[in-house]
């Protein structure tokens, strides 16, 4: 009788754990979701990251990527070395003003 009463109890966790396992979701780092109602269409409103509740057989969850990409643009420059020339020389001025804003810093610290 005892062992009846425990399986009982163990069927009805297990159901019940099923159940919620059904309605939750989760939405990643860098995503972004919207629901879907079978009766009202795309409800308003954007769901932010994290595990979120939901209808199983109401609700289902739209989940969009939102994180930004590097892009690649091709441009045809007329000198070929155009970058060698261009990016050392503001290298070198970015540079220069960091080291002395630096140096202006550390002495204005000291004195």
């Amino acid at each position: 009788e005892e062992f009846s009463v425990l399986r009982r109890i163990g069927i009805g966790l297990a159901i019940a754990g099923g159940v919620i396992n059904s309605m939750l979701y989760n939405v990643d780092d860098g995503h972004r979701a919207v629901i879907f109602d079978c009766f009202q269409g795309v409800k308003l409103g954007v769901i932010e990251e994290g595990t979120h509740f939901m209808i199983s057989w109401l609700h289902r969850p739209i989940i969009f990527d939102i994180r930004t990409r590097p892009r690649s643009i091709l441009s045809i420059t007329e000198i070929k070395d155009y970058e060698e020339r261009v990016l050392p020389s503001i290298i070198n001025e970015v540079l220069k003003s960091v080291v002395l804003s630096l140096k202006h810093f550390c002495l204005c610290y000291y004195e």
